[in-house]
C-alpha cells in the first residue's frame, strides 16, 4: 500500500526493506516519495544512520532471511497424510 505522506524513521526503513527487491523507483513511490529519488535516498540514509545500520545501497536492506523466504515460494510436494509416506 502506498503511503499518502513521506515516511520517516523506522517506518521508512521497514517500507524500503519490504520493497527493496522491486527497485529504488518502486520503493520511493511506496514510501510516499513519488519520483523524488534524491529525497528518498537522503531520508533513508538518515533513518538508517539513526538505527545504526550501515547501508550504502537499497539492496543492502535485503536480509538473508528475505532471500530464503523468496526462494521458498515454490510448490510444496508432500503426502496427503502422515501414514502415506
Amino acid at each position: 500500500m502506498v503511503s499518502s505522506t513521506p515516511l520517516h524513521g523506522t517506518e521508512l526503513v521497514d517500507c524500503a526493506r519490504a520493497n527493496a527487491n522491486l527497485g529504488i523507483e518502486t520503493a520511493a513511490y511506496q514510501c510516499g516519495y513519488g519520483d523524488n529519488l534524491q529525497k528518498f535516498s537522503q531520508e533513508l540514509s538518515q533513518a538508517c544512520e539513526k538505527m545504526n545500520l550501515r547501508v550504502k545501497e537499497l539492496n543492502e536492506l535485503i536480509t538473508d532471511q528475505d532471500m530464503i523466504l523468496k526462494l521458498g515460494t515454490g510448490e510444496i510436494i508432500a503426502p496427503d497424510t502422515a501414514s502415506e509416506l
